[in-house]
């Protein structure tokens, strides 16, 4: 075992390495350069923040418009790339050779050409000019040339197919043919304009995204990762397979901090496998624990993944939506992936790590949980309400009074932090590791938590943008940074402020610099994953995709969205998570949403994007390619492609959830109250761990194959119980389409009527598809129908829309002129779907009797030998 422990340490430095080739760039230049790289990454810090501030329109100066911070941001990204990525693995790592500065700073006068001539361009909107078109030329071959340093060829592959589709579009073969773009029409669109490379995916990284990376590379530096880690280790570590549920805590919390999978595998793991190890998990489960986790942390919120800010703009609702539909399947991921570490620690009999705590009665301990649960709600409750009727008690005055109660809160917090020891970097590879004792390690660093309540306060309750929330945060964030170590010291009686506050400084500078190196990869990806964007846009490929995708399907819903989420898993394998999500929303998500309807299943935008993210997440797991495995890979001693076939088998949970939620959108809490809320919330998460049961095989002994297929069948119930309720009874009665407004008065408001409608598409095509009608309110049927803004002819027993009022709730359902209802369907009164829990619980408790009793007469026959 002491062999087993120091086994990882060697393979640490390449570990670094390919953290930095994944992240931060592998070139670390000495002297002069090296001061150059590391100034320019702070002066691209510096200037995401001001242009997220408001000091820009108060003072007047530095105001920019979205295109023009677009384009500064690339500026930066790629004059990075080209200085922090080496070209080839010969390439030298200690210093920038001169071509680089050249390619680098002719990158640069590219990406900031549509800056500097910016009114020139405006004036001639698609007539570009050669000029125009040859930087645009150069501008996209040394993107293309950044992206292969930073990410790999294979984002450059996809988006030169893109390229090439766009200009040989006569001469593709059938259904992929259109009729071509000219250089000067690509350019003018990639370009030149705010529909390719500066389009929504560049927006969303320069005003969301480089703020949240920062916020959270700055919480690392001032110390949050390794609090974080302490915390759940002292909380978790000694019990069954303690290390691997502290791995699953700390890499869930750890997410806050980094949207890198292979950055949250190598932080927490370097000090959880060896730990994991310890307590008697392989190499590459120890691995598979920790790359679960880490995956994970993308999806949990409030602080997601950088693609789940581009939902706001893809899908058009707000960032505190979007959180709100994640929440739940994110959660119940991580509770599931708990289990299945307790069940692993069950199945081989292992043990935690020794306690630091001293010994407490269970009641205390009880006791003491469900005190700090209340006070935690309390405060909350306080806080939420509390502010709430001050806001409009002491108006404008809010913001500083709320300051100065959030100074008082962070000092009070130092000072306690300050009767405490200090927390240590433990070397997890010596032989003797001490769990931390809970109560001083929470306490030392609670200080840590106010940034993310102060960016939680921003986007739940004042609702500010996503972009301006984080500012918020990260500037209380830098005020922690210069400021905790001379109040420590000086709580302590060992102050020296100016050595402490310039030691601030240098952690500050690091934060800074480190959150711009984070963000080259994104920046370079999301201007890269915009030419496919644009060329979509261009070309009307996702039209001639939607007729192959239902061509291979057969219209077949289950087949179209399988095909989605290999189609993810395939680009994930050489695509960063958030070009990879860019690039299937853009293509198969629209596809997904429209045969859906044709299928009769209406689906949710968000339930679709969400859907594409959770599989591009996937990606880092599925062997062969996953970083992530190979990362933990390389801390464990493992096997790489082992270590992904763990982790993607303990990942099924979260390769089943999207399916769950596209055909049961309660998961992502849509249309539900908080009653149904809190309900779904206990009965998905109970699915969840009888679904993580049945694929590991065992609950409380190990499972007979018959038993497996039957707790899988329960985990479906709980999850769709809508699926057997409808093989009972129709969710709808079907009326003649002629009594449509006899219809819509009969059903209560707030209801929904089910329309299936013909008519013509876009390009004149035949269309068949249904339409989910939302009953609007009124006291007669001709006032419900005036509401919808909808008028129709009624010939026979045939009805067609005659007239749509502009802007309209008809309107922006998508009903048209001369289209034809074609089905009615209204729904009924019936029993509720949740009934059908009480068979699925009942099913349950057979497969749980039967285990219990195998399991007791196993206990007693090792009884019996123990006493023979």
């Amino acid at each position: 075992m002491t062999n087993d422990t120091h086994q990882p340490a060697k393979p640490a430095i390449d570990l670094d390495e390919m953290v930095a080739a994944s992240d931060t760039g592998a070139r670390a230049p000495d002297g002069i350069q090296g001061k150059l790289l590391v100034s320019i990454a702070a002066a691209w810090s510096l200037f995401q923040l001001w242009i997220a501030s408001p000091l820009p329109y108060m003072v007047g100066f530095g105001v920019f418009n979205s295109t023009e911070a677009r384009s500064i941001h690339l500026t930066f990204a790629l004059t990075l790339a080209f200085m922090a990525y080496p070209a080839f693995k010969r390439s030298p790592r200690n210093h920038i050779p001169l071509p680089d500065w050249v390619i680098g700073l002719v990158a640069a006068f590219c990406a900031l050409y549509i800056y500097i001539f910016y009114t020139q361009l405006s004036g001639r909107p698609g007539a570009p000019l050669t000029q125009d078109v040859i930087i645009g030329v150069m501008g996209l071959v040394l993107l293309l040339e950044a992206t292969r340093r930073a990410l790999g060829p294979p984002l450059v592959v996809v988006a030169s197919v893109f390229l090439i589709y766009s200009l040989l579009g006569p001469h593709m073969p059938g259904i992929l043919a259109h009729r071509g773009v000219s250089v000067n029409g690509l350019i003018n669109h990639q370009w030149l304009t705010a529909q390719g490379v500066f389009g929504i995916a560049l927006g969303v990284s320069t005003s969301f995204v480089f703020l949240f990376v920062l916020f959270g590379a700055l919480l690392d530096k001032a110390g949050a990762g390794n609090y974080f880690i302490k915390v759940a280790f002292s909380l978790l570590g000694h019990y069954r397979g303690g290390p691997a549920k502290a791995a699953v805590v700390a890499s869930g919390m750890t997410g806050l901090i980094s949207g890198s999978s292979i950055a949250n595998t190598v932080t927490t793991g370097t000090f959880t496998i060896p730990m994991m190890k310890r307590v008697g998990f392989s190499s590459e489960k120890a691995g598979a624990v920790e790359v679960s986790a880490s995956v994970n942390g993308q999806i949990m919120p409030p602080v997601m993944g950088a693609a789940a800010f581009l939902m706001v703009e893809y899908v058009g609702i707000s960032y505190v939506e979007v959180i709100k539909h994640a929440f739940l399947p994110a959660v119940i991921s991580y509770i599931a992936l708990m289990y299945i570490v307790h069940l692993e620690a069950l199945k081989a009999n292992m043990q935690g790590l020794p306690s630091a705590n001293p010994a407490r009665p269970l009641l205390n301990k009880v006791i003491s949980f469900m005190t700090g649960l209340i006070l935690v709600m309390a405060l909350s409750f306080a806080v939420y309400y509390g502010l709430g009727w001050l806001k409009p008690l002491l108006g404008d005055a809010t913001p500083w009074v709320v300051s100065v109660a959030l100074a008082i809160a962070y000092v009070g917090l130092l000072k306690l932090s300050a009767r405490y020891p200090e927390l240590e970097l433990d070397d997890p590879n010596s032989e003797v590791v001490n769990l931390p004792q809970t109560r001083p390690t929470v306490m030392v660093g609670l200080h840590y938590i106010l940034p993310v309540v102060v960016l939680v306060w921003c986007l739940m309750v004042e609702r500010l943008s996503p972009g301006l929330s984080a500012f918020w945060a990260t500037v209380f964030m830098i005020f922690i940074m210069l400021t905790q170590r001379p109040l420590i010291a000086l709580f302590r009686d060992r102050s020296k402020p100016l050595e402490d506050f310039k030691e601030g400084g240098r952690d500050l500078w690091s934060g800074l610099v480190t959150g711009a190196r984070n963000m080259i990869g994104i920046g370079i990806a999301t201007a890269t994953a915009g030419i496919v964007v644009g060329a979509v846009s261009q070309t009307g490929v996702g039209l001639v995709l939607a007729d192959v995708v239902e061509i291979l399907a057969m219209g077949n819903l289950m087949l179209i969205l399988l095909l989605t989420a290999v189609l993810s898993l395939i680009l994930g394998m050489g695509l960063p998570t958030t070009a990879n999500y860019i690039v299937v929303s853009a293509l198969m998500a629209p596809v997904v949403v429209m045969l859906g309807q044709q299928n009769g299943l209406l689906v949710p935008l968000i339930a679709v994007h969400l859907f594409v993210f959770y599989f591009g997440i996937m990606a880092d797991v599925t062997p062969p390619v996953g970083l992530a495995s190979f990362a933990a890979a390389a801390v464990s001693g493992g096997d790489p492609l082992r270590t992904g076939f763990q982790a993607f088998y303990y990942s099924m949970r979260t390769a089943a959830l999207p399916f769950l939620f596209i055909f049961n959108t309660d998961l992502l809490l849509i249309d539900v109250t908080v009653m149904q809320g809190i309900l779904i919330f206990i009965v998905s998460t109970i699915a969840m761990l009888i679904f993580a049961a049945a694929t590991q095989g065992y609950m409380l002994t190990r499972s007979r194959w018959y038993e497996t297929l039957l707790l899988l069948l329960v985990a479906f119930t709980l999850f769709r119980p809508g699926y057997w309720m409808d093989k009972v009874h129709d969710p709808y009665q079907t009326v003649p389409p002629a009594e449509f407004s006899e219809a819509l008065m009969k059903v209560d408001s707030g209801s929904n009527l089910r329309v299936q409608v013909a008519g013509e598409d876009d390009f004149g095509d035949p269309l068949l598809t249904y339409r989910l009608i939302p009953v609007p309110g009124g006291q007669t049927a001709d006032e419900r129908m005036q509401n919808l803004g909808l008028e129709l002819y009624v010939d026979g027993d045939r009805a067609f829309v005659d007239m749509v009022e502009f802007g309209s709730l008809a309107a922006d359902i998508g009903f048209d002129f001369d289209q034809e209802i074609v089905e009615v369907s209204a729904p009924v009164d019936r029993w509720a779907k949740e009934w059908v829990w009480v068979p699925g619980f009942m099913l349950f408790g057979l497969v749980y009797w039967l285990q219990r009793r195998r399991h007791a007469r196993k206990e007693q026959a090792g009884q019996t030998v123990t006493a023979a």
